[in-house]
């Protein structure tokens, strides 16, 4: 009941995002909702890594480069934090654990909680059991509600709404059967007939 309460509720907003569709599309249904984006929060590759995409269970690192032009975009400061950890704790659920990548969001969300008085997160997550159950650990152990509009959506439906929308994603990398590196660069209107099968 009180997480219900504290939905219906407005609330200072941070928006984790990776610049995937999903992070984006959820920071508009936060704001369709009432709630105020007061900044976007981003976790990346450590060091003056060049490397795209890590090895992650947790995090989407490919374009991990563009997220500051998304929150230049948006005029909302962005905060940052190095992905040290790696994944330590992975089963089914979450105990903190030292050295874990959990515990890099742990500390970037703790400093932009303190330092914005952010009390919710927007999280892009639509069926990662493993993310939401990490988030949701991370959450409450900060006193932030997290806030995942997309959960469990249908796929084909979700992709739909993002294209009336006029969402203009572009496909950046492809890690599923059936697309390949022939997809790439393609908007996800261009590719709805075949993303929605």
């Amino acid at each position: 009941l009180i997480l219900l309460d504290s939905l219906l509720q407005e609330m200072l907003v941070v928006g984790l995002v990776s610049g995937g569709k999903d992070s984006c599309y959820n920071l508009v249904q936060c704001v369709a909702a009432g709630h105020e984006l007061v900044c976007l929060a981003n976790l990346r590759p450590a060091g003056d890594s060049v490397e795209q995409e890590l090895d992650s269970h947790m995090y989407q690192t490919v374009g991990w480069d563009c997220v500051e032009m998304l929150a230049k975009a948006m005029r909302l400061p962005l905060y940052v934090e190095s992905i040290r950890g790696q994944s330590r704790e992975v089963g089914r659920d979450y105990m903190p654990t030292e050295g874990d990548e959990v515990e890099d969001l742990y500390r970037l969300l703790e400093k932009v909680s303190r330092e914005t008085g952010a009390k919710g997160v927007a999280v892009g997550a639509i069926l990662s059991d493993y993310q939401r159950v990490r988030v949701e650990s991370v959450c409450l152990r900060l006193g932030l509600t997290p806030l995942a509009y997309l959960w469990q959506r249908d796929q084909a439906e979700l992709l739909g709404e993002m294209v009336r929308a006029g969402m203009e994603s572009v496909l950046v990398k492809v890690a599923c059967m059936g697309l390949d590196e022939r997809h790439l660069g393609k908007t996800l209107g261009e590719m709805e007939g075949e993303l929605g099968r």
